[in-house]
């Protein structure tokens, strides 16, 4: 082997890194090019052997992981990350393009996953290896994530040492230090990496795991016994294979445990009987933000970003950085000038001289950038924080990696659909008239319906129509497991949606949950799946015989009929559906409110409200002509909304809301609803059902009804002086609950008219034909104020402009 005269001893050629650390993967690149070995061993699954040729490819960009899954449960995974400064991913690329074999060597990820079945998730320390597979029970199946604290080093002589031990925390507490990654970057980072022999890095790392591990064992990390005897028989094998010309890149943990002697017959000892399970494994993009410990993620690091920079950077990385941090303040439109870099690198050096440290780290630039550029404030530097020292940087996999045919679909529907992936969130705007728009909605909904969260529905700033939709989406790398997972329904995504639903739907526990399936599929353009659908919900809605349970789902339903016109879909038989749901509330209702307690009333009526605004939408879409059967069912709802306001065993609240329903369909006019509101505030009405029932009436809006009614006001007032003091704080919460419910505005208007007395005109202002608050005249000088406003609207002239309103 080469390069064998300086610090390269005998034996295998060990390269103890610290995982995802720059300084490592210089040092291992300078090492490989010095020793130049016939083969590269590297900790991680050996089933990914088939995979390291991708590497190479054009379209491979890192961070990216490995993601191995159990092919019978996907959800069972675990990734290993490899970011552009990690020294595995350096070892692999040095290995493809000077055409060395590379090989890994960790313990096979069909024992790896099926070991997880029963323990929990294993968090490797910051030098030891590879990221484990999660406790089996947890939401969200990713690689284990180290802990966010480096804790001090423990007593060797407590009894107590199985705990974990983070041997870059036990070396920075011997060294004097209080922070192991400013430790770290003074003797790493900002060194040579062995200008005169490119082993002594190695060598220096490998002297100091040697006594941590005679000190500490395995640090409380009994599965690196079995983990280090499979990398001991691999790297045997290899030695006799290549003639002991062997590299071998792996945690600097393991490093004393692979040099020391151990027999063949212990090592298969170790691994005799250890569970399985079958897996396949697939290369997929990672993103700098899973890589740093605060994303519960981690592999970890505090600052990729950070890391990558120093990695990436030829020279200068101080004066770089600030280039970078001034860009970015740029383009959030603050002003920051040169000279601000120049002084803000001057300053870095400064604090890491008056440190004691060799070179500016993060801590003095990240200083040095609130100082100089922030004036002090941690507002915008945390915008550097998350833009540039974690990042938000997606990774990219070629096409032809090994995927599931679910996930190959999804990708020809996002290149179809021009909707690429992305780490950074974003809002996505979407016009359903356009037919691009349209995919990309039926895709988002589809995905949803999947648990593949990439896109979560937001409220439009424009438009509310039903063929606007807005969307904000990122993408997070666990989706991949997501994707894995439900392939099992299908290899197209309209397939496996489809047969979701339909599961869905037979599993569903309740007819709301049911009904709103209903919706998503008609959102996600699933027809196969919506006669599964529609004959569980005909037979749920045929047993339940809860009027609250059908007046639930009758809403979510009949929002869907309105996604046919948008669509095109069919939505006939969920038109039938819903007018016999409808016709068992009206029924059911009346008996349904008698009796109800304040919060039991409460609930039933939003029900009341909700079914109110679905028969709207249903007599709309069933239409009125002769035979449709759906023609008069506003009339019969307005018939149960007069029961319901004529009962007195109907709580004041649910009573309330029917004549304020009625008076705004025009079916109950101002001078009745004025008596009723009368008969309810007369002093026979106990204060706290007459206080439910004008918290029903004016309630949820109703404010304007007060504002241009003044009669209704003035009873209000009138009752209001009449309650007895004694009642006066029971009645007082209904009424501050009732009022707060208003806009500002509403509310100020309210108050001038009561303090100058309700029915009262203030200044000249009369009445006209008997309607409170209006003028007898038009108001000329408040007309004209917006008549320049109205000639830019609409361009035109003077004259044109009196024309048009002439």
């Amino acid at each position: 082997m080469a390069g064998t005269e300086g610090g390269r001893g005998a034996g295998p050629l060990l390269l103890g890194v610290r995982h995802h650390g720059p300084g490592s993967a210089r040092a291992v690149r300078a090492a490989l090019a010095a020793a130049r070995p016939r083969v590269v061993l590297i900790e991680g699954p050996p089933e990914a052997d088939a995979l390291i040729p991708f590497a190479a490819d054009e379209g491979m960009r890192p961070p990216v992981a490995l993601l191995a899954h159990a092919v019978d449960e996907p959800g069972r995974s675990a990734f290993w990350p490899l970011a552009e400064f990690s020294p595995e991913w350096v070892a692999i690329r040095w290995a493809l393009e000077h055409e060395v074999p590379a090989r890994f060597i960790d313990l096979p990820a069909t024992n790896t996953l099926a070991w997880g079945k029963d323990d929990e998730a294993d968090a490797e320390g910051e030098l030891t290896g590879e990221e484990q597979p999660p406790d089996p029970t947890a939401e969200t199946p990713t690689a284990g994530a180290p802990s966010s604290e480096s804790p001090s080093a423990p007593d060797p002589s407590d009894p107590d040492i199985d705990l974990r031990v983070d041997p870059l925390a036990v070396l920075a507490e011997a060294a004097g230090y209080d922070d192991p990654e400013r430790w770290w970057e003074d003797v790493v980072e900002h060194r040579g990496v062995g200008e005169r022999d490119a082993f002594a890095p190695f060598t220096a790392l490998e002297e100091a795991m040697g006594a941590l591990r005679e000190t500490y064992g395995v640090g409380g990390r009994d599965r690196d016994l079995v983990r280090e005897a499979y990398m001991r028989l691999q790297v045997r094998a290899a030695q006799r294979e290549f003639e002991d010309d062997v590299a071998v890149v792996c945690g600097a943990w393991h490093v004393p445990a692979l040099r020391q002697k151990a027999s063949v017959a212990a090592d298969r000892a170790l691994l005799k009987g250890l569970p399985k399970v079958k897996a396949d494994l697939t290369w997929v993009p990672w993103t700098h933000r899973r890589l740093s410990r605060a994303s519960g993620y981690g592999a970890g690091i505090d600052s990729p970003g950070w890391y990558g920079h120093l990695f990436s950077a030829p020279d200068r990385p101080v004066e770089r950085w600030m280039t970078k941090v001034a860009g970015l303040f740029r383009e959030e439109d603050r002003i920051v000038s040169p000279a601000h870099v120049i002084e803000a690198v001057r300053l870095a050096e400064t604090l890491a001289v008056m440190r004691g440290r060799p070179l500016p780290g993060l801590g003095e630039t990240t200083d040095a950038v609130r100082a100089v550029m922030c004036e002090g404030s941690d507002v915008p530097l945390s915008l550097v924080r998350d833009r540039l020292v974690v990042g938000d940087v997606l990774g990219e996999v070629p096409p032809g990696a090994p995927a599931v045919p679910l996930q190959r679909d999804l990708d020809r529907s996002q290149r179809k659909l021009r909707i690429k992936p992305e780490a950074l969130e974003r809002e996505l705007e979407l016009d359903l008239r356009k037919e691009i728009d349209a995919g990309r909605s039926t895709l988002l909904h589809r995905l949803r319906l999947l648990r593949i969260e990439w896109g979560e529905p937001a409220a439009s700033r424009g438009s509310t129509g039903t063929f606007r939709e807005t969307w904000r989406l990122r993408w997070e790398p666990e989706l991949a497991v997501r994707v894995a997972e439900a392939g099992v329904w299908g290899t197209t995504v309209p397939a496996a949606a489809t047969a979701k639903a339909e599961a869905d739907a037979v599993g569903a526990e309740s007819l709301a949950d049911v009904t709103a399936l209903a919706e998503h599929c008609l959102l996600a353009e699933l027809p196969d799946a919506l006669p599964v659908v529609m004959k569980v919900l005909a037979d749920r809605a045929a047993l339940d015989t809860d009027v609250g349970h059908l007046a639930q789902a009758l809403p979510a339903l009949v929002r869907s009929l309105r996604y046919g016109d948008v669509r095109g879909t069919d939505t006939g038989a969920l038109t039938e559906v819903a007018a016999g749901l409808a016709e068992r509330v009206f029924v059911g209702l009346p008996p349904a409110c008698a009796a109800l307690d304040g919060d039991a009333a409460e609930e039933m009526r939003r029900h009341v409200d909700a079914v109110h605004g679905a028969v709207g939408l249903l007599g709309d879409a069933g239409g009125s002509g002769p035979g449709s059967g759906h023609g008069d069912l506003r009339v019969r709802w307005r018939a149960v909304l007069r029961t319901l306001s004529a009962r007195d065993t109907v709580p004041g609240v649910i009573r309330g809301r029917a004549v304020r329903l009625l008076l705004d369909e025009g079916e109950l006019g101002a001078d009745e609803a004025a008596r009723l509101m009368g008969l309810v505030l007369s002093p026979g009405t106990p204060p706290a059902d007459a206080a439910a029932w004008i918290e029903g009436f004016v309630g949820g809006g109703g404010g304007l009804l007060l504002v241009h009614d003044e009669r209704l006001l003035g009873l209000v007032d009138e009752w209001l002086t009449r309650v007895p003091a004694e009642a006066f704080t029971d009645v007082l919460p209904l009424l501050r609950r009732t009022f707060s419910s208003y806009e500002p505005g509403v509310r100020r208007t309210l108050g001038e008219l009561v303090r100058r007395g309700p029915g009262k005109q203030a200044g000249t202002t009369t009445a006209v034909a008997g309607i409170p608050g209006f003028g007898a005249e038009p108001d000329a000088g408040r007309a004209n104020a917006v008549v320049p406003v109205l000639r830019l609207l609409l361009g035109l002239d003077d004259d044109e402009l009196v024309g048009v309103a002439g």
